[in-house]
């Protein structure tokens, strides 16, 4: 046997059909997909259509919200349910279970509806405020199950009280008394050239600025020397 020789195998390989090429072809006219309908369009099916019937997406609820992750349930014993046991029993999760008032397996939590009359120990996972209040009252005693709740820095930090503010913020900041120190400028002259003035005068003018300034000087000289007194200007 030589490569030439290989082939497929028979029916590996079948020829594609050829629609749409008239009538003489077996295929032609509708193409194979028959007289009207929803199949002989060209559109089809459009994705996520389910023949009429409410779609999967539109079936799924879209409401706010989310599951919380860190929920817990508990088995939920109230004060009144407690009444049962005699007085100066011990109530832990075995009796409760054999009572029919808890689940196998699930954490109890005892409130405090209802009232109690009877002296017990109740042993459970959680106690309201309440509970805890109502079961001390008639001399029982309460003992929590399992390990202790851990509390972070962060929240044991924000638990303690604040410190006082220090001694050294209520005195008044150095930088203000410097400001209060700091003596008034000295009141100008009447008739004294202006800071602008005397820079001008040091710049280059032209000839038309020079000849307004001297006039502009002759002008202040003599509102200085109307100024100054008679007594002064013979000295």
């Amino acid at each position: 046997m030589q490569l030439h020789d290989l082939k497929p195998a028979k029916g590996a390989h079948r020829q594609s059909d050829r629609i749409g090429r008239g009538t003489g072809s077996g295929r032609g006219k509708t193409s194979g997909r028959g007289q009207k309908g929803q199949n002989a369009r060209s559109e089809g099916f459009r994705v996520g259509f389910e023949g009429g019937q409410m779609p999967l997406a539109q079936r799924i609820p879209k409401l706010p919200g989310f599951k919380n992750p860190f929920h817990r349930v508990f088995s939920v014993v109230n004060l009144s349910k407690l009444s049962r046991f005699p007085d100066g029993a011990k109530v832990d999760a075995e009796a409760l279970l054999e009572a029919g008032l808890v689940h196998q397996g699930m954490e109890i939590k005892i409130l405090g509806t209802g009232g109690l009359k009877r002296k017990l120990t109740v042993e459970a996972h959680f106690f309201s405020v309440s509970a805890r209040e109502a079961i001390e009252k008639q001399g029982g005693s309460v003992k929590v199950l399992g390990e202790p709740r851990k509390i972070g820095p962060r929240r044991t930090a924000a638990k303690l009280p604040k410190p006082l503010p220090a001694a050294e913020s209520a005195q008044p900041a150095p930088a203000t008394a410097e400001k209060a120190e700091r003596p008034a400028k000295p009141a100008r002259e009447k008739g004294a050239p202006a800071a602008g003035r005397a820079q001008q005068e040091g710049s280059p003018r032209t000839h038309g600025e020079a000849s307004e300034f001297v006039g502009n000087k002759g002008a202040s000289n003599q509102t200085v020397e109307e100024a100054t007194p008679p007594d002064e200007a013979k000295a």
